[in-house]
């Protein structure tokens, strides 16, 4: 039988946390800083916990793999 693959682009972008968490970094932070508040650039700053409610066809797409 055919294995599910990890999802390359999922792979990249979350990561799993050890009580099976979703973090991935937050969007709107690679250019046109210079328009943002400073208070909307710091808030940007870090990565961020995922809702639940994506974080199911996450793990399916990342099939266990969690670096």
């Amino acid at each position: 039988m055919p294995k599910q693959k990890t999802h390359k682009g999922t792979k990249k972008r979350f990561r799993l946390t050890a009580t099976g968490k979703i973090k991935h970094r937050q969007a709107g932070t690679s250019h046109l800083a210079t328009a943002m508040s400073n208070k909307r650039s710091r808030n940007l700053r870090g990565t961020r916990v995922l809702s639940e409610t994506m974080a199911k066809q996450i793990r399916v797409a990342l099939n266990g793999y969690s670096s």
